[in-house]
Parts: structure tokens; sequence; C-alpha cells
């Protein structure tokens, strides 16, 4: 827990909380800590100890998969235990937040509109546009009235929750601007391709912009763009880009289908997008990729490991958030063969690889006082335990390149 330390940033957007507020919201956000840090753990010897024997008396055999562990863990007092204060963790995340935006809704309203006012960046909301079912159909994560739902004109109710919220729920490891993802690919880029400089930029599925903005920090001469299906996170990340000095584009727009032309980004990436939409959504997400990227641009898509990667033990952990935390695509995402989808996709196969961007956070603790090098180093080099917010110290993404022009003529 050694970088619970980021508080979050404040900026003109973002809901003020009264003394009353933030003794709440910190309670939720260390409830959620201590189920991380006490109650998960204790997980692994219940299987161990007490599950795996009983399942192995009564069938015969040690559990297969993910699905004979989960068969047999819920009939555990601990593991329900475990699952119910996770999931009343998450309901309380929320709320609390809610309380905040609730009593300073209308100021909220106009600052933001103030803000996007102030800004040169464009904001695109179309009026007839139809976000998705498989984002309409239920409240993702237990975020009440997931990222679409509007209460009033020109809403930014959503936004001002997600924001708020994401803080809560990473507990401070995705450092003081929520970004860390964003940062940590950017970094990526600038270890493994330094003479890579798109000029176009697109974030799908951007949410308030977290992941967004540190491009136009990386590529200031970059025309940067955020796109996704929730009017009020799109229009609250225009209005938060602007507070924080940033000029960067929004839209709502649905990464299946976007309106840019052929060839226009020379990098597309994602942020935990893809676990949130569908498994007819994925196919058509990697063609958009492919047909917005210019010749020789790169896709990379960040999200956590595909199931493949880990032991059944750590899938059935992951897999909780399928069952109790509304997320319904989480576990079948993780199933998907990634990799395939972005050859059908056009994407050469040689130019497609899974890899770890590590967390940037984790690297700006090793430059800084109070913690060592080799500090940094065995958290970020730590065995994926399942279940953390921070898996390993880095974020696993997918990454494409899109052949050049002459090689895709030949």
């Amino acid at each position: 827990m050694m970088l619970n330390i980021f508080q979050q940033a404040s900026h003109a957007a973002l809901p003020k909380a009264t003394h009353d507020e933030a003794a709440r919201e910190e309670f939720a956000k260390s409830f959620k800590g201590f189920i991380q840090s006490t109650l998960l753990p204790g997980l692994t010897p219940v299987y161990n100890e007490q599950v795996k024997p009983a399942f192995r008396k009564e069938h015969g055999r040690d559990p297969a998969d993910r699905r004979d562990i989960r068969s047999a863990m819920v009939n555990n007092l601990y593991f329900q235990h475990y699952a119910s204060a996770n999931r009343i963790a998450q309901e309380i995340l929320w709320e609390s937040v809610n309380v905040s935006i609730d009593r300073q809704l209308p100021e909220l309203l106009e600052t933001a509109k103030t803000l996007s006012a102030s800004s040169k960046a464009k904001l695109d909301i179309p009026e007839d546009f139809v976000p998705p079912r498989y984002i309409t159909a239920l409240d993702i994560h237990c975020m009440p009235g997931g990222y679409t739902s509007e209460i009033t004109d020109q809403d930014i109710t959503a936004g001002a929750l997600y924001d708020r919220g994401v803080y809560l729920y990473a507990m401070g490891y995705m450092g003081p601007d929520n970004d860390d993802m964003g940062r940590s690919v950017c970094n990526y880029l600038r270890r493994n391709r330094p003479d890579f400089k798109p000029m176009r930029i697109l974030d799908m599925g951007c949410t308030v912009g977290h992941a967004t903005l540190p491009y136009k920090e990386y590529f200031p001469e970059a025309e940067v763009w955020g796109i996704d299906v929730g009017g009020p996170v799109v229009r609250y990340a225009h209005a938060r880009a602007a507070a924080m000095g940033q000029e960067v584009n929004f839209a709502q727009m649905n990464a299946e289908e976007t309106s840019f032309p052929d060839g226009h980004f020379d990098l597309v990436v994602s942020h935990i997008l893809l676990h949130e939409t569908s498994g007819k959504a994925m196919p058509r997400i990697f063609n958009e990729c492919h047909r917005l990227l210019s010749p020789g641009g790169m896709m990379i898509h960040a999200d956590l490991p595909p199931f493949d990667l880990m032991d059944p033990f750590t899938q059935f952990i992951l897999d909780n958030e399928t069952w109790y935390n509304n997320e319904p695509f989480w576990g079948a995402m993780r199933e998907m063969d990634q990799v395939d989808l972005a050859k059908r996709a056009g994407f050469a196969a040689e130019a497609i690889k899974f890899d770890t961007a590590p967390m940037a956070v984790m690297e700006f603790a090793g430059g800084s006082d109070g913690y060592s090098q080799e500090t940094a180093s065995e958290v970020a080099e730590r065995e994926f335990t399942a279940g953390e917010y921070a898996p390993g110290g880095g974020w696993e993404v997918l990454v494409a390149e899109k052949a050049q022009a002459r090689e895709m003529a030949a």
C-alpha cells in the first residue's frame, strides 16, 4: 500500500466535499483498502485448506478451472463475507460522492459551461445519438445511472461522479489526476518508440478524459480527441480539460463506428474500454481502429490480462467483477482471442503483440524522495495476485501497428 498516498488534485470542475462528505468518502476508500489488503489475501488459504480438499473428496478430482472453483467457493462463509463486503464497498463509494454532487449540482453545471466556453477545443454532442444497449442496459460497475443517464439539461453529473469515484475506487493508485493509464502508455511509447511522433491521436471510451490528457501533455503538437458514448461524461471531460489548461477535443461517439475519415489518426488508444463493450462490439472496434489509422500508425488497448495468462484461481478472483460488480463482459472479454481479432481487422500477425506498460506511479515513486528504486522495483515486479487495483505494477497492453502503404499494396 506504499503508493496509497496520492490525494486527488483539485480542479475547478471537480465537486467539493464538506467535512462530513469527505469523511464518508474517506471511509468508502478505506473500507475498500481493508478488503483488498486484509480480506482478499485470506481467500487463498481458505481455498487451499478447506474448499479444495472438500471438492476433491466430493468429485474425486481437483477443480479444473475457474468455474469449478466458483461452484465450490460460493458455499464458503469466508468467501460470502468477502464478496458481500466488496459489493457494499462499491455501492457506498458512489453514494458518498453523490451526496456532494446533489448538494452543489447547479453550481457544478454553471462552472462546467463556463469552463467549456473558455476552451478553443471542440465539443461535439449530437442530438440524435443513441448509446449502445450494452452500456444502457445496466449500471456498469454499480455506478448509479451509468455513463449515459442525464437528469437535467447539459448534464455533467455522471462525469463528476466518475471523476471522484474513480479516485476512491483506485485508492490513490492512479495518481493525483487519475491518469496513470494514459501516462503509462505514453511512457511505454517514449521508451519503446522514441521516434514515434503522432500528430493525430484518438482515445476511445475516454469517459472524463483521465487517460486522454497525458497524450496532449506528452505530444503537445498533436490534435487529440477523446470519444465516449456517454454525453454527460464527454461534456464533463471537456470542462475538466479546460480547468486543467489543456485543449483537447471531445465528442459523444461510438468506437464501433466513428465519423472520422479513413487514415485520420496516427495513434488510436483505449484504456479499460474493451471489457465494457460486448462480444459483437469488439470486432467492430478493432476494424474501426484499423480503418482510422494512417499507414504506420499504432493501436494500443490497455486493459487487464487475458485469462490464459493466469492460473485458474486468479481467473476466479478477477471474474468476481462479472458476478458481483455489474461487469457483464468482464470475464468473456478475457477469453476472446484479441490477437486474432486484430489480424482479422487487417493488422499483420508480426505487428501484433501483448506487452506490459509499467505503471507511471511506480516509476514516479522510484525517483522520489522517500522511496528507493529497489523498493519501487519490488512492487513493480511482484506477481499478479488478483483482485488488486494495481496488478503487478503494470498495465497489459495490446499493441498493433498498421502496415506502411507500400506493404499494404503488396
